[in-house]
């Protein structure tokens, strides 16, 4: 992939941009099994490789430029705001988009925000795009100032745009590095995006997760309910489920699915999905704590009573990991099988080690982030002591 915004040292977000992909892919492989070497892992299954470009479907922008000539994008090196909106991790349709945003942005005569001076109104424009090509804007503002006037300019926008689904404001008081506050005002259209991976419908509310690479995120997981197929699982719990990826790709018509997450918002969007499945009898979302749900720790109020012991726990933790006491959680249930994802393999091998009684029985890479030293790593682990 060529980028003229890495050529010329303008972004280097993409660090290894520079090294073929193949030897990327090979780097990556190798630092896994440097992290895994000591749980004897097997025979790793070949790397689902990443598009090199075009691939991402959802844009970040910081405002910068001025009132009259905002810009979406970063600052250099040497601190000059540059445009990204023809950043070729973008479809190009989405390029062409973020261009017309940011024509429309110099519309509104609303200041970027100046983080040194601490003034300003627009901070973010957030832009999320479906497999269909449809798409949930965000505006991030300091504060509700700002909401009449991108209002009355949104007609013009969404006329010239119709594809544009869902218009949102954030807001974000603090002077802080943080991409968005707890207040969010729709503004236009439905609470949701969907996107459809593998025929499943899966939501995403505008302050809801979703991978980014959603052609990688589909592969992942597929491969999580392939690896699940042959094996006999009767209750799955799935931590962390976000808006249900991978709970709802693995239960089948013999299976029940509880699903864990702390955000009210995803668990919203997931069990939106069940309903349209037609499999809501079969599944519970609760909007919990992952690292504080059961009933062997934490106080009444915070945990829920799981009554029926799972077969195999999903787990998809932050980069933080599952950490020592959610490790020793999982062992005292004792689920025959857990199915680890993971976007940052050092957290995964430090929970291993708490884990004892789990061996490695399957591990792939998934590509989520090429042209970084970042990746997604899915383990089957299998437990010694009560596997079947």
């Amino acid at each position: 992939m060529h980028c003229h915004y890495f050529e010329s040292q303008q972004c280097r977000s993409c660090q290894w941009l520079d090294s073929p992909y193949e030897q990327q892919l090979a780097k990556k492989e190798t630092s896994l099994a440097q992290l895994l070497s000591s749980y004897s892992p097997p025979l790793f299954l070949p790397s689902v490789s990443s598009p090199q470009s075009s691939f991402r479907n959802k844009a970040k922008m910081v405002v910068l430029g001025n009132t009259d000539r905002p810009l979406l994008g970063i600052l250099t090196p040497k601190g000059k705001p540059i445009s990204l909106c023809d950043c070729p991790l973008y479809p190009e349709d989405m390029q062409l988009l973020l261009h017309k945003l940011e024509a429309w942005l110099s519309t509104l005569h609303i200041a970027p925000y100046d983080v040194k001076r601490r003034s300003g109104e627009l901070k973010y424009l957030l832009l999320n795009r479906n497999e269909q090509g449809v798409y949930m804007l965000r505006l991030v503002v300091r504060s509700t100032d700002a909401i009449p006037t991108i209002k009355n300019a949104l007609p013009i926008l969404l006329a010239n745009q119709p594809l544009i689904q869902t218009v949102s404001v954030n807001i974000q008081a603090l002077h802080a590095a943080i991409l968005e506050g707890p207040e969010e005002h729709i503004l236009h259209g439905e609470h949701f995006l969907c996107q459809t991976l593998n025929g499943i419908p899966l939501y995403q509310r505008p302050k809801g997760f979703f991978q980014t690479n959603p052609l990688i995120a589909a592969q992942l997981y597929a491969a999580a309910a392939s690896w699940l197929a042959d094996l006999k699982i009767n209750v799955i719990w799935d931590l962390f489920c976000g808006s249900g990826g991978f709970g709802l790709h693995c239960i089948t018509a013999e299976r029940s699915l509880i699903g864990i997450e702390i955000e009210p918002e995803a668990i919203a969007c997931a069990s939106r999905s069940a309903q349209e499945l037609g499999i809501a009898s079969r599944v519970s979302f609760r909007a919990l704590d992952s690292a504080n749900f059961t009933e062997h720790r934490g106080d009444s109020a915070s945990t829920v009573n799981l009554t029926a012991s799972p077969d195999v726990v999903i787990v998809n933790p932050p980069r933080r990991g599952l950490g020592q006491a959610l490790c020793q959680d999982l062992a005292n249930i004792n689920a025959p099988y857990i199915l680890y994802s993971s976007c940052n393999p050092q957290s995964l091998a430090k929970d291993l080690a708490e884990l004892e009684q789990y061996r490695i029985h399957q591990v792939q890479i998934f590509d989520m982030f090429p042209n970084t030293a970042h990746y997604e790593v899915l383990v089957l682990l299998v437990n010694s002591n009560n596997a079947p």
